[in-house]
């Protein structure tokens, strides 16, 4: 596929039952761009990722209207397998949850349902998506530990590694850093700015500065609506909508 556009909302919307919780979102990811999506609590952002990989299915009551496209196919088609959407798009959450396994298996558990199953080849696997994370030269003696015993920080990072274990397209980050120091926190800012060399990323995010950090372009939530999107420095500096520049400035949320 030529197109540079990763993923396409039209006229996207998402309802709980009764309740709307996406308001006809309308935008446009690139190929290996992180697109970083702020607001306040309730605005959408998460209901949004997670119609991506159609988490919100499993909720009752939960349906769509509109187009939601990845690779120019509608997820929402009826011949949509849900499980192969799902291995494109590797989520992480804000609470890390490590398998209670070393750290290998941690990495390796997912390619070896998938059933690789060479030493050599999970070896190289493994190696290779600490590295991505930058979290190798922090573990590389300590393999067969326990991953509950690294750090909060070090856990997120494990978190991604595993995701890339099954080798996705897409990483959607939720919170990522939430409860994170702010050392831990740059760690993965660190590793986010490699992976968008290989990776198409969307990261939602309270902190602002976050998104002003790391994100290409960012997009502004507020009660289901996407109010505006743009490239980074301009949303940041120079916003459209008093909204998302009240917002930026602390003014609400």
């Amino acid at each position: 596929m030529t197109s540079n556009i990763a993923i396409e909302s039209r006229d996207f919307s998402h309802f709980f039952g009764p309740l709307q919780t996406l308001k006809k979102i309308n935008l446009q990811v690139f190929r290996n761009e992180i697109l970083g999506i702020i607001g306040p609590a309730g605005s959408g952002k998460s209901t949004f990722l997670r119609s991506l990989n159609r988490l919100n299915d499993l909720v009752p009551g939960s349906r769509v209207e509109g187009t939601l496209k990845i690779d120019g196919k509608d997820i929402y088609a009826p011949d949509m397998s849900v499980v192969e959407l799902r291995r494109k798009l590797g989520i992480v959450f804000a609470t890390p949850v490590p398998l209670p396994r070393s750290i290998y298996e941690n990495v390796a558990f997912g390619p070896k349902m998938a059933g690789v199953h060479s030493r050599r080849k999970l070896n190289e696997l493994v190696a290779d998506c600490l590295k991505q994370t930058t979290l190798w030269e922090e573990v590389k003696d300590r393999l067969d530990s326990s991953a509950l015993k690294l750090s909060g920080g070090q856990q997120q990072r494990l978190c991604v590694a595993r995701i890339l274990a099954l080798r996705p397209d897409y990483i959607l980050l939720d919170e990522p850093c939430s409860g994170l120091d702010p050392i831990s926190t740059m760690k993965i800012e660190e590793s986010l700015r490699e992976l968008k060399k290989q990776y198409t990323i969307i990261l939602v995010t309270n902190n602002t500065k976050q998104a002003a950090r790391v994100a290409d372009r960012t997009a502004f939530f507020l009660s289901g609506e996407m109010i505006e999107i743009g490239q980074t420095e301009k949303i940041f500096t120079a916003p459209v909508d008093q909204r998302t520049n009240d917002y930026i400035v602390g003014r609400f949320g």
